[in-house]
């Protein structure tokens, strides 16, 4: 579930707010029409999104984003476009101008789950990802992929023992969200995670409890390699 709060002193873009993330799912929110109700609801619960209005009748959002944590992902909404370089110089994530129309609120959701990911991979190791699927979010634990496959503008995570997870992100981008010391990107449409190779051989991998090979494209076959190695000694030194 991703915590997020969002203010203005509007309550027609609240709602609009309100709906969008009912939508897009897995979100709990919260609204204020008061911007000191939300900063001082910001501080007490530490939300991973704050959604911020900048030109409100008693506070300016931009400096009231300079007071937040600096572990916040901050997406401004204003009606002013002229305000838009000053959101980006308190490292907004991005900026949505007002109306707001859902699509456009769906590509800011998935830049702030990203910069979200990022971030709890700093302090979780990436334990876990959060990705679109179909019309809400999962949270999967990346220690249940085996492998991961490209089809086009989506991508298949396959789970050991789990239902696989389809969701609508390029594999640039899920590769950047996997940890890099378990999982590698071995072909233009596959990255494997390392516990779940059961052998090399030919520039073909070989899964655990999988009937299928994922094969190994000549330009990823040398960082492969020396991964690979680096993994399976330090398990034959444990």
């Amino acid at each position: 579930m991703i915590k997020c709060v969002a203010i203005d002193d509007e309550p027609i873009a609240l709602s609009i707010i309100q709906e969008y993330c009912k939508r897009f799912g897995d979100i709990e929110l919260q609204c204020f029409t008061s911007p000191i109700e939300g900063m001082a609801s910001i501080k007490d619960t530490c939300p991973d999104i704050v959604f911020l209005d900048i030109e409100m009748n008693s506070h300016n959002g931009v400096e009231l984003a300079k007071e937040m944590p600096k572990d916040i992902c901050i997406i401004f909404t204003t009606a002013y476009s002229r305000y838009a370089l000053d959101g980006f110089n308190v490292d907004a994530v991005d900026f949505m101008h007002k109306p707001v129309f859902y699509p456009r609120f769906e590509h800011a959701m998935k830049k702030a789950l990203v910069w979200v990911n990022a971030k709890n991979g700093q302090t979780k190791r990436r334990d876990t990802i959060t990705l679109k699927v179909e019309y809400k979010t999962v949270v999967v634990d990346v220690d249940d992929i085996s492998y991961v496959e490209a089809m086009d503008n989506y991508i298949k995570a396959y789970r050991f023992g789990l239902p696989t997870v389809v969701s609508q992100i390029t594999m640039k981008e899920i590769e950047s969200l996997l940890p890099d010391d378990r999982f590698i990107r071995v072909h233009r449409s596959f990255i494997v995670s390392l516990y779940a190779i059961e052998k090399f051989s030919n520039r073909q991998i070989f899964l655990k409890n999988y009937d299928r090979h994922i094969p190994v494209g000549r330009t990823y076959t040398e960082a492969f390699n020396n991964l690979y190695n680096i993994y399976k000694q330090n398990n034959n030194s444990k």
